[in-house]
């Protein structure tokens, strides 16, 4: 037999712990009270016939408490109970002891490896998860519920980024870089006025990004658009630079070549500033910013023709990639990047099919950008297109004073995940159970996000000026409550899910693809989204429905659920959960049917959902691709490409690096196996990784099958 221990590890059942903490009980109570040595072993045999093959502690010893009191010992009985408490106590004086130094000797892998894209050799990163650990610790112990804790404790849901509860701080935003910009900012305690060219803009802009993220903990996203403003302004200063020093000599079109040459000279150099700078900035948690450019060509944009100009230059320069230490050219992680399909360029002979055709070519190599319908996403948010939050957290429209619609300058509260295949496992195929049981996790999912909002209720302005007090979401005084911003559907806090395709197979017998399984999946689908609705109109709160970009949480829900309840046929046994709605990545379905399948569920998951392909290497028949990029125009809101961009540093193998049957990395070319010496960048779920990943998502990624 296996115990659960309350951190979540496994250790083998051991009798003697139990002898042990009876006889410590025995000890304090009359001789009389006492309970013999087989007598001792007769409770300790009743438990062990029950032959569990996993048990919680916290179980065992409500069996032990219970044994004592069918032996008729009560003192004792309450004694042991004492003797509980008081252990109990004693843990939670300090519970992070371990963790911590097991960080600092590079010997807790799961914590390693729980973000692909930190890489906790470095100091500024290992002093970040020291502070997380010791902020879990604290959540865990005094800041939430006990049923809360224990509710996350055993795999029920996940209280996401919990290492920064402590400091109430929020989840993801859409950064007002428009008014920023124009209106200027404050870092730092400095003015930052308005800018006067482009190169500057960019400059100001990525210094914004890094501050922000060091003021939050999850992704944020930046519309490019209001950039063009900055290009013209460099236009017309170059222009009038130039008219200047030819004094008459040059006739209008020398001028023009002229002043075009130093545009796009500018253009250049502001767009390799953006990509250096995210690429190089260490935020105060010891990683690049987490970062989305969307990319989104307005009919009605005064500034569209400047705004095609940088888009392209974006792509161009992204295409080309960054060189890594050895001088290759590989893929970055950052910024992520969204394009925006519309009709003047989703390849049906529009104007800017042109930028469209260059998008194709660099997903094809770089599997960035992404694409939005925004044919698709107008029919699910009453009119708009708007950028997701970080990589694919989406507000809810809203309405300013004047009635227009407002997105940028909004943010997200927090997440709570709901382990959807724990409620299809303990329910044992029964349909009755299984909706009582849904019901009791959304409650408790409930209480858990209202911990998180009660939490930001506290917060004043100067927690962050950047944000609050300076543009990036509001200019409030210093020392004002940001409470208002928590109500109203201004700021969006979310239920996520996992494992829809699990908890279908576990009370379907198929998958949420075939007949049965999809009205099962879609019912459960609409019970969540009716429960945030609920909770919004109770509350003035705007809940949304959230498909959780389960990097760590695909494998710890699995391995929690495996050592509880043993291995389960496409369910526990793969090492990993399904992320969100996604048909799972072993099954055989074609990119097409993917997108039609998965659309219907990015209707119900309108607070974050993404939808992806698996494809090979398609740099050579970019025409199929691009018939792809047509159909996620006219069929479904938000999608992406998931294909292999790897560097092998010991040969130059420039292709994908395979997991071997080891679960190893390995060049497929000269086997190389040393981590250290390849670039790996895979998506990871939203975001690209580039720091490898846990041992269950590193199985997901293995068993992905292409859709093309």
């Amino acid at each position: 037999m296996k115990v659960i221990k309350r951190d979540g590890n496994i250790v083998d059942y051991d009798r003697s712990k139990i002898v042990r903490a009876i006889e410590k009980a025995n000890a304090e109570v009359a001789p009389d009270e006492r309970l013999s040595k087989d007598r001792i072993d007769a409770v300790i045999d009743r438990i062990e016939a029950l032959k569990r093959p996993r048990m919680l502690v916290e179980d065992i010893q409500d069996l032990v408490e219970q044994g004592l009191v069918e032996e008729n010992k009560f003192h004792l009985a309450k004694t042991y109970i004492i003797y509980r408490y008081n252990r109990a106590l004693v843990r939670k004086a300090n519970t992070t002891d371990e963790s911590i130094l097991s960080l600092l000797r590079n010997e807790n892998q799961e914590l390693a490896e729980e973000n692909s894209n930190k890489n906790t050799m470095i100091a500024a990163t290992q002093r970040d998860y020291i502070a997380g650990e010791v902020s879990r610790d604290l959540t865990r112990r005094l800041l939430l519920p006990d049923v809360i804790s224990k509710a996350h404790d055993e795999g029920a849901i996940h209280f996401h980024d919990a290492d920064y509860f402590v400091q109430p701080i929020f989840n993801c935003c859409l950064i007002n870089i428009g008014d920023m910009l124009d209106n200027g900012t404050v870092m730092n305690g400095k003015l930052i006025e308005s800018p006067k060219s482009f190169q500057v803009a960019c400059t100001v802009m990525t210094q914004i990004i890094a501050c922000v993220a060091s003021n939050q903990y999850g992704g944020q996203s930046v519309d490019l658009r209001h950039l063009g403003k900055y290009l013209r302004r460099s236009r017309e200063k170059f222009r009038r630079h130039i008219e200047a020093d030819c004094a008459g000599h040059a006739d209008a079109e020398t001028l023009e070549r002229l002043v075009e040459d130093r545009v796009r000279d500018e253009l250049k150099s502001g767009v390799q500033t953006i990509q250096y700078q995210i690429n190089t900035l260490m935020t105060t948690n010891g990683q690049s910013p987490f970062v989305t450019l969307f990319l989104n060509l307005q009919e009605d944009d005064p500034y569209l023709e400047e705004n095609a100009m940088i888009v392209e230059e974006v792509l161009r320069q992204r295409l080309e990639g960054i060189k890594n230490e050895a001088g290759a050219y590989i893929t970055p992680a950052f910024p992520k990047l969204v394009y925006v399909l519309d009709e003047h360029n989703c390849l049906k002979g529009g104007k800017y099919d042109y930028i469209t055709e260059l998008a194709v070519k660099c997903s094809a190599k770089r599997m960035y950008p992404d694409y939005i319908s925004a044919k698709k996403m107008r029919e699910n948010y009453a009119g708009n297109v708007f950028s997701p939050m970080g990589c694919r957290s989406f507000l809810a429209p809203w309405k300013d004073e004047n009635g227009n619609y407002k997105f940028e300058g909004r943010f997200n509260q927090g997440v709570v995940s709901l382990n959807l295949p724990q409620i299809g496992i303990l329910a044992r195929g029964d349909m009755d159970k299984f909706w009582s049981l849904l019901e009791e996790r959304l409650d408790l999912c409930y209480q858990a996000l209202m911990c998180r909002h009660n939490a930001l209720k506290k917060v004043r302005s100067d927690s962050s000026p950047i944000h609050w007090q300076y543009g990036a979401i509001a200019r409030l005084p210093k020392g004002a409550p940001i409470k208002p911003l928590l109500y109203g559907g201004y700021s969006s806090i979310s239920l996520g899910y996992i494992g829809l395709y699990e908890v279908t197979k576990l009370m379907t017998g198929v998958s949420h693809t075939q007949p049965g399984g999809t009205e099962f999946a879609l019912k459960v689908m609409n019970r969540l989204r009716k429960a945030c609705d609920d909770w919004k109109a109770q509350t003035n709160i705007g809940f949304a429905l959230y498909g959780t970009p389960a990097e760590s949480l695909c494998y710890r829900f699995a391995r929690i659920d495996k050592e509880r309840f043993g291995t389960i046929p496409d369910v526990t046994d793969k090492g990993y959960y399904t992320n969100s709605y996604h048909v799972d990545v072993r099954e055989h379905i074609d990119a097409f049917h993917k997108f039609t399948f998965e659309s219907q569920f990015q209707k119900i998951s309108t607070g974050g959902c993404i939808s992806y392909v698996e494809i090979p290497n398609m740099r050579h028949n970019l025409e199929a691709l691009k018939e792809v990029v047509r159909f996620i125009y006219d069929n479904i809101q938000y999608a992406e490409f998931n294909t292999k961009s790897d560097y092998c540093q010991v040969c130059g193998y420039d292709g994908e690096i395979i997991i071997n049957d080891d679960n190893q990395w390995e060049c497929p070319v000269c086997h190389n196996k040393d981590r250290a010496k390849m670039n790996v960048t895979r998506r990871t779920c939203g975001y690209l990784g580039e720091n490898y990943w846990n041992v269950g998502k590193t199985k997901e990624i293995k068993a992905r099958v292409l859709h093309l």
